[in-house]
């Protein structure tokens, strides 16, 4: 029975994010290719084409998944801290790095930015150059914990952000 997410559908896309993935981490988006990926799963072309149109349709679905589950992570948490953000991060090392790999840092900020916080804090007269040297600095931290293979834990990661921002 053909029946919308099915486990076999399921199963397929997943084979086929963790080979793609797999390959970000050694290829450039534009090296990789859906013989690439089919050679690599095991699956056939028709498989990758009923799910995807391209490997950057595949891409994209890649990090609308891992932005929603970051946001249903933090709609889930009574504390909101860096804690459970670098946790997160920690365990979906592989998503991120790809994440950061594919650009896509660029377009939506990974933590979640307090702007009543930081209105009080610097004023909203400049608070756009604030908000990008804010996001431009965490996003450079995050790569290069990632780069390091997340050595320190969460915790000293939060505690490396708070101390940035000690007294405010």
């Amino acid at each position: 029975m053909n029946v919308k997410n099915n486990k076999r559908k399921r199963e397929s896309i997943e084979k086929i994010e963790k080979a793609f993935i797999e390959m970000l981490m050694t290829k450039e988006l534009n090296q990789i290719s859906v013989t690439d990926i089919c050679n690599e799963t095991g699956l056939n072309r028709s498989t990758f084409y009923a799910n995807f149109t391209d490997v950057y349709a595949l891409a994209d679905s890649l990090r609308l998944k891992l932005e929603a589950d970051f946001d249903e992570q933090f709609k889930k948490e009574t504390n909101r801290d860096a804690v459970t953000m670098f946790r997160h991060i920690y365990e979906n090392q592989l998503f991120y790095k790809a994440y950061f790999k594919l650009g896509y840092d660029e377009s939506h900020q990974v933590y979640v930015y307090d702007m009543p916080r930081a209105e009080k804090d610097f004023g909203s007269k400049n608070i756009k150059y604030h908000i990008e040297f804010f996001r431009n600095g965490f996003n450079a931290i995050i790569k290069m914990w990632l780069n390091s293979g997340c050595r320190e834990t969460p915790e000293e990661m939060a505690d490396i952000l708070k101390a940035e921002y000690k007294g405010r």
